[in-house]
Formats: C-alpha cells, sequence, structure tokens
C-alpha cells in the first residue's frame, strides 16, 4: 500500500448550503448543515485514503473539543493523525462556509492557523517523513512544512496562495500544483508545475514541455474542497508510479466527481 504523508493545517468546517447568497443584515434558513474536519492537507489526505492509500496527516490540533472532533472525523476516513500539539487548549480553526444550492460557488472564512500557532510553532516529530511514497504540504504551520520538504519521497506544494515560508520550501519542493490566484506559477523553479483553473484546462510545464489537462463537464453541485481533492488524488496516482501528466488527469477526474456531490464527504462513496 503506498503511503502518503499529508502537512498542513486541519480545521472545522461549518458549512450551510444557501439557497442564494446571505444579503447584509438578514437572517436566513440554510437548506443543509454539514460540520466535518477541513484544510487542504486534511481533505487531500482523505481522498489519498479513500482511493486505498495509507495517509498520515501532521498537523497541529492539540485537546480541545473541536480539535479532538476534527482528529476523529479524519480517522473515520482512514485518516491516521499525527498531532504535533498534542498539549495545546486553544481551539482550532472554525471555517465558516457558505455553498450555494443552484451554482455549487462556496465563501469560506477563517483564521487559518492564526495567531496562537505564529506565537507557539508545533515541533515537528523526528520520523515525520519516515516510509513515505509521497509528502504534500499546504505551508500552513511552518516549521512542520520545512521538516516535511528535508526527505527523498517526492514532494508536493499544494498551492492554494502564497505564503511567506513558500520562498523557503520552493526550492525543495518537486511538483507545485497551484490554484489560479497563485502568482506567477509558470516562472517557480519547481521541475513539475500545474495550475488548476476551475473548469478550464489544466496547465502544466515540465521538464520544458507544457501542455494542458482537460477538464470533464459536469453539473456543479459543490465546489468546497474540489482543489484538495485534486491533490489527494494527484498525490496517490504519484505515489502507484504515475506520470506527472497521468497524474494531473487522476487528479482532474477526482475533482470534477467531488464537484459534482453536494456535501464535504457524501461524495466519497462514489469515488
Amino acid at each position: 500500500m503506498s503511503r502518503g504523508v499529508f502537512v498542513g493545517i486541519a480545521t472545522v468546517d461549518v458549512v450551510h448550503r444557501l439557497e442564494r447568497p446571505v444579503r447584509p443584515n438578514e437572517k436566513v434558513t440554510a437548506l443543509r448543515q454539514d460540520i466535518s474536519a477541513g484544510g487542504p492537507a486534511a481533505n487531500a489526505a482523505v481522498a489519498f485514503a479513500r482511493l486505498g492509500g495509507d495517509a498520515t496527516l501532521v498537523t497541529a490540533l492539540g485537546a480541545h473539543p473541536l480539535a479532538r472532533y476534527a482528529a476523529n472525523e479524519l480517522a473515520s476516513h482512514g485518516v491516521e493523525v499525527r498531532d504535533a500539539a498534542p498539549a495545546a487548549t486553544v481551539s482550532p480553526a472554525v471555517s465558516l462556509i457558505q455553498v450555494i444550492d443552484d451554482t455549487g460557488d462556496r465563501q469560506v472564512s477563517s483564521i487559518n492557523a492564526g495567531e496562537y500557532w505564529a506565537a507557539h510553532p508545533a515541533q515537528p516529530p523526528e520520523d515525520l517523513t519516515t516510509g513515505a511514497d509521497v509528502v504534500l504540504v499546504d505551508g500552513h504551520h511552518p516549521d512542520l512544512a520545512r521538516a516535511a520538504v528535508r526527505t527523498d519521497a517526492p514532494t508536493v506544494l499544494d498551492g492554494g496562495s502564497w505564503k511567506p515560508v513558500l520562498s523557503e520550501l520552493l526550492p525543495s519542493i518537486d511538483y507545485a500544483v497551484c490554484s489560479a490566484v497563485f502568482p506567477s506559477p509558470s516562472s517557480l523553479e519547481v521541475p513539475h508545475v500545474a495550475v488548476t483553473r476551475g473548469p478550464d484546462p489544466v496547465l502544466w510545464w515540465s521538464g520544458g514541455r507544457s501542455g494542458e489537462v482537460p477538464v470533464p463537464s459536469v453539473v456543479v453541485r459543490d465546489t468546497l474542497g474540489a482543489g484538495d481533492a485534486f491533490h489527494g488524488a494527484f498525490a496517490y496516482a504519484l505515489a502507484t508510479g504515475s506520470s506527472f501528466v497521468t497524474a494531473l488527469s487522476t487528479g482532474v477526474r477526482v475533482a470534477a466527481l467531488r464537484c459534482s456531490v453536494a456535501g464535504p464527504r457524501d461524495w466519497l462513496e462514489q469515488l
């Protein structure tokens, strides 16, 4: 079984599905509520595990009841959680998410790792990437990320947005999979770079070559975590021996499935 180590943030996601966006000073009743663990590395680990991989999430959670909820929810989906700050009592980041029913578009607010973890950085375990076939970092919890990329395993960056620590991480990254808002991804000095662009083809650059991977057309029900699903599937494909472009195609297929099903975890039943 291929082993993936995912290093980054774990949140608690509270998701409301709405008929339309909420106007200022308005109260509405949601069509549906879901509560799950979230975060780029955490969601990618869930997808990796569902595909049949051995997924480990290295993060900072602590002993707060909400942190324990997140850890247990991830474990229920086959993810081993290694908590680099088990004694912390601070609440984990809670992401508040609205998904619009007829479009699947989402709005997200979160404090991410926040000031507490900046002042009290989690300390990486010594054997953080032992036995890994692939290592993915999302740039949250910088000390964990710095330690994680010191590995012989292929390294993947979830480049959802620019973070200051990335200037230190990029020289050790083999595969950078970035969002369309990431600054100048094609100029990154990384061996393999890809840019996801929602329903538009994925762009890639590798070894002096470039190309596109088409995205299948689906009825979009929920875009929350679609990029994370892409990254988890991409990492799984790499870990099981796929080429860069083939791994991108795997990521595209899984992300499209994610978008076609409402709810943060319901789509896994179809994977």
